[in-house]
């Protein structure tokens, strides 16, 4: 039988990329920048493909893959759509939430690299977490050029 931990663990980080994946997408819609807006577009991608890659591997595991994105990130999405109506779809309101998502992702993972792991699964998520850091720092300096425009 696989390892439990290993299995939960990659559950949390397929809900972390689920989460991604439509706050992504919601803040597109939200945000008047297009070029801002392909960026969320692709950040958007990237999470649902990490999200199918973490899948596979629960499944090689024996586990069940979750399939929905947590409570806690839907919560999330609805305050950036909360926030994107009372603002008139501010960018840097949109931005600011977008980075702190980022964070949570980015804990997620600091997290995930922790735990004892087997080392292909190790592995993946090595590489997704660098890749999650590198978006985090993109929405980050989107976000900060956002604010610099706007002071």
């Amino acid at each position: 039988m696989a390892d439990d931990n290993t299995i939960s663990t990659l559950n949390n980080l397929i809900e972390t990329c689920k989460d991604g994946q439509e706050g992504f997408k919601q803040a597109a819609e939200g945000i008047q920048r297009s070029d801002v807006k392909s960026v969320f577009y692709e950040l958007g991608q990237q999470r649902a493909k990490f999200a199918g890659e973490l899948q596979g591997l629960v499944r090689e595991l024996g586990g069940d893959p979750e399939t929905t994105s947590s409570t806690a990130g839907a919560l999330h999405r609805g305050w950036i759509n909360i926030k994107s109506v009372i603002t008139g779809k501010d960018d840097s309101a949109i931005l600011n939430e977008a980075e702190r998502g980022e964070d949570i992702a980015k804990k997620a993972y600091k997290d995930a690299l922790e735990e004892n792991l087997p080392a292909n699964v190790q592995t993946v998520v090595q590489r997704q977490s660098t890749e999650v850091n590198a978006g985090h720092d993109k929405v980050r300096d989107l976000r900060d050029s956002a604010n610099a425009a706007t002071t």
